[in-house]
Order: structure tokens, then sequence, then C-alpha cells
């Protein structure tokens, strides 16, 4: 059942939203921010607890941002998944501090080929139940192709079937931004939200380009009611003017109790 899922971005320690593709290591121009908030990460993960919005998304954008994390999860202990940085050495430690569960990409990489044996070990080691793998991606041909290390680099692994049921048996879920599209309200790549309502056999949650309300129908119709959006820069909790936040909190109320109420 397509869900709204509620994100929290952490660049240089605060909440913002920024334009996937300009985020860049050693770049000598800063990324491309549509907003800084006024509130630290803490505010946003109490709100979504208050709204009951579980599985939200708290993602560190590069080193700095730890702290801000921290405060997040505590604020909304075993509500929230944390990304950005994690790997086998710290993945325990974010789940100790509150993590519901833990969002990886570039660690399951060497290069541009992905690592099945690291797979395997950090699923063992927290869990399947507490990993997430992030599949975001950037359109290369007719297809996706995984991108790692903050999107820059793009992988030789495709985002298809094949893919998607390897890594189903290491975790419970999938994250995928459309990097191409992200931070720029221009629309979802529809194309990608079909392939993953046809081909994941777990849930899964996209990410890029959403700029309407209208934009959860198109999802839970194109992927028939099996993947979840976010919205980012659209949000007017975000600074967006297209998107209102509450319309997004009435839409999975209007949901979940229509499912309570199907018999």
């Amino acid at each position: 059942m397509t869900l709204f899922r509620p994100c929290i971005d952490i660049h240089d320690g605060q909440v913002k939203q920024i334009v996937g593709a300009t985020l860049r290591d050693g770049a000598a121009q800063s990324p491309v921010t549509n907003f800084v908030a006024p509130h630290d990460a803490a505010h946003y993960a109490e709100r979504y607890r208050s709204d009951a919005l579980h599985g939200g998304h708290v993602i560190m954008l590069g080193p700095g941002n730890e702290a801000a994390a921290e405060r997040a999860l505590s604020a909304w202990p075993d509500g929230l998944q944390l990304g950005g940085g994690i790997h086998l050495q710290n993945a325990a430690h974010w789940i100790a501090l509150g993590a519901q569960k833990v969002i990886v990409t570039s660690w399951l990489f060497r290069g541009a080929q992905l690592d099945m044996a690291r797979v395997g070990e950090l699923s063992q080691h927290i869990g399947p139940e507490r990993l997430v793998i992030d599949l975001s991606c950037k359109r290369v041909g007719d297809g996706w192709r995984v991108a790692t290390n903050r999107w820059q680099t793009v992988t030789e692994v495709p985002v298809n079937r094949d893919t998607l049921a390897q890594l189903a048996q290491h975790c419970s879920e999938f994250l995928v931004h459309a990097a191409d599209v992200e931070g720029q309200c221009r629309g979802i790549d529809e194309d990608l939200v079909v392939l993953l309502g046809r081909d994941c056999p777990i849930p899964c949650t996209y990410a890029g380009g959403a700029k309407h309300i209208d934009d959860l129908d198109r999802v839970a119709q194109l992927s028939d009611g099996r993947v979840d959006l976010t919205f980012g820069s659209a949000l007017d909790i975000f600074g967006g003017a297209l998107v209102r936040y509450a319309d997004c909190v009435a839409w999975n109320q209007r949901r979940l109790r229509s499912q309570r109420t199907t018999p």
C-alpha cells in the first residue's frame, strides 16, 4: 500500500534540501541548496512522531552531521531510518542510538562493482530486518545504474529485476532516489517507479522529483500500491510551495483507515 514517507536531509549539521546532482566532494562551489531549515533535525523527528509517520529517512550528507542525527534519533527512538556513511563498523552503533534501520550504499561497493561478501557480512551482523539497501541511481542508456558516493560514482550495477531479487535476500527494504531529478520538483521518473513496482520483491521507497500531492496517487497507480513516495523540496515544511505536509499526513491516515476497514 503506497504511503508518504518523510525525510530529514542533514548537511553541515543543518536540515537542508539540496539538488542531489550538485553535491560533490572537494567541489569549488557549494551545492545548490533549495532550503535551509530554521529548525534542527530533532524538530522534524518530533513532528513525524506526533503524526505517526513511521520509517522516515534521516540522511547524513557528508561528515559533520553525526550530532544532528543523534538528536533526531533521540527524539524518536526506533522510528527513523539512518543513512549516510554507514558501514560494518558503525551500523550496530547507530541502531543502539535509536535507528530503526540503517541505510547503506557506498560501503557495499568496491569501485564500480557490488561486493556481495560485504552485503552478506553486514546483513548477518545486524540482521536483514535492520538493513535498508539504497539503490539510488542515474539513467544510463535505456536503464539505470546504482550511483554511490553521494551519487558521484555511477557503478556497473543495474537497477533491474535480477539485482533487486539478489539483494532482497539480505535486507528488508530498498530506498531508491532518482538522482537525475532529485531536488528539482520537475516530476517523478515514472519508468523507474513502474520497474520498482513490478520487479521489487520487498518494500521500497522512491524519491526524486515529486511535485504535487497527486504524485502519491500516481505512484500508487504505477506501482500497484507497492512503492512508497518521499517528498522533499516541494513540501511546505521545507520551504516549498507545491505540496502541503498536512495533505501528506491526511493521505496516510486515509490509506491506513481504508486498510483497517477492508475485510
